[in-house]
């Protein structure tokens, strides 16, 4: 078997005194969509923002443990945080784009990273577009405002604008919560496409989302990893008795 993505080993997360994660372990493999489940308040999205050090940015929480990425600790001391975001990309549950044009929203993040040439910008907006599905859709509206698309567009744009910057890490935080079933459809056929290409962890509250995307899902319950294994047989034999209630909606 090829070596892991990410490798996860005995970590404890707490928000000053309160323990939100603990001793999680678990492997991430490439080139798969990994699954988050669990009811809310439980760790996932705690555990989903540990793999690019979103959590940095909330005051008095404490990491033990390692977090590991092709072989680097990027809780390590000379870790170049912003290198890091750069690698693992970022979708929320709600689209967070830039109050300016679908152009600009596509080309910030590349113009940060030094690159200035407009063909050479241009080709990264039709790239990532095409790869959103969503090029047929705007290539005729660059220039009009991100906001006014529709929120399935929104959140496909939040999903190339993450690509421009070539990450090879996708994550995302229930990316279709907010939508209807067409434009969830849409996402979750976006994110069997990106896989090729991309390693995707997902955060997801809907069950039959998760069994239809998902290669691996991990399921967790009040900070700790209760069961890991692959999505076919968390569906559908479950090794632990709190797996099998929670998928067949007995709580949660």
């Amino acid at each position: 078997m090829k070596e892991p993505k990410i490798v996860t080993k005995n970590l404890d997360l707490y928000y000053s005194e309160k323990q939100a994660l603990k001793n999680i372990s678990m492997d991430v493999q490439a080139n798969k969509v990994t699954a988050l489940i669990g009811p809310s308040g439980c760790g996932k999205s705690t555990y989903l923002r540990t793999l690019n050090r979103m959590n940095d940015l909330i005051y008095g929480v404490k990491i033990k443990g390692d977090v590991v990425i092709d072989g680097l600790d990027i809780y390590g001391r000379n870790v170049d945080v912003v290198n890091l975001r750069k690698r693992v990309g970022m979708v929320f549950q709600k689209a967070n784009l830039f109050p300016k044009s679908i152009y600009s929203n596509l080309t910030y993040g590349p113009k940060l990273n030094g690159i200035r040439k407009k063909k050479v910008l241009e080709e990264i907006v039709e790239k990532t577009l095409q790869q959103a599905a969503l090029w047929d859709e705007v290539k005729d509206r660059l220039n009009s405002l991100a906001t006014g698309l529709s929120g399935g567009q929104q959140q496909r744009l939040c999903i190339a604008r993450s690509l421009a910057v070539e990450p090879d890490i996708i994550l995302m935080d229930e990316p279709a919560s907010a939508l209807d079933p067409i434009a969830t459809a849409k996402i979750e056929e976006l994110i069997h496409e990106l896989k090729e290409n991309y390693t995707i962890v997902i955060v997801t509250h809907n069950m039959q989302q998760a069994a239809r995307v998902s290669d691996m899902t991990a399921f967790f319950y009040i900070g700790e990893l209760i069961e890991y294994d692959k999505t076919t047989k968390i569906f559908t034999s479950p090794g632990k008795k709190q797996t099998e209630d929670y998928v067949s909606g007995r709580f949660g």
